[in-house]
């Protein structure tokens, strides 16, 4: 007996099958590759950590050996400044925090060795934000004071190209070195981005990127509410 193709019932069986091979093969697949699409996130995320300790321009094969090496230990902390877990390299307490899964009670701190003795002791801390079109992020490094950057590391999702997406270059990101988080005798977050040219204090002011000051803005918004979350923390730290 002949098969009508041109029936709708062979239509929408066709179709069936067609969609439920496709859905099995898409399944199989990214179950194949889920693997090596989590180490590929655990690397880059290894590596923009590293890129805020100025350390970069490294094979992917290094990554990870080299973060082993400088980071001491991945604590998370709550608000009130205490340490409510302390990580070490076979257990990465911190490091398993996501962006969206921070908040006042579970905030990564990374602690870093750079150097030799408290001078080479580094803090890394976490940023989230906003910019023109989506989310921006990146991590800050700071001196063992707690107060002077060592570094920075900004990263966007959708910005523009030749103007907010500058936020990702190094003449952006190495103005932040050097500068502090307090003012003196300040407790609140005053590290900033202003707009170009504008700087009035160069302790915590960096200049903003022209033709993009809604990126540079979320910059300076994502520094404040990022860094404030750990405000107990840095102050415990300063003492």
């Amino acid at each position: 007996m002949a098969i009508n193709t041109n029936n709708n019932t062979y239509t929408i069986v066709y179709a069936t099958i067609v969609v439920v091979i496709v859905a099995f093969l898409l399944s199989f697949v990214s179950k194949v590759l889920e693997p090596q699409s989590l180490a590929n996130e655990r690397i880059d995320k290894k590596k923009q950590i590293l890129a805020s300790l100025n350390i970069r321009e490294l094979s992917k094969d290094s990554v990870e050996s080299y973060y082993n090496k400088v980071i001491v230990c991945d604590e998370i902390v709550n608000s009130s400044g205490e340490v409510i877990k302390d990580g070490s390299l076979k257990d990465k307490d911190g490091f398993a925090v996501s962006m969206k899964e921070i908040n006042k009670d579970n905030l990564p701190v990374y602690v870093c060795q750079v150097g030799e003795g408290d001078q080479g002791t580094k803090y890394v801390f976490p940023l989230s934000g906003k910019g023109l079109w989506g989310a921006i992020w990146g991590y800050i490094a700071l001196d063992s004071d707690l107060n002077t950057v060592y570094g920075t590391y900004f990263s966007h999702q959708s910005e523009t190209a030749g103007l907010g997406a500058l936020i990702t270059e190094k003449a952006f990101q190495g103005q932040f070195q050097g500068k502090k988080i307090h003012k003196d005798g300040s407790q609140s977050i005053d590290l900033s981005v202003v707009k170009n040219g504008q700087v009035k204090d160069v302790n915590v002011q960096c200049d903003g990127i022209t033709g993009a000051t809604l990126t540079s803005n979320g910059v300076s918004e994502m520094l404040a509410s990022s860094m404030g979350k750990y405000k107990e923390f840095l102050t415990k730290g300063n003492k």
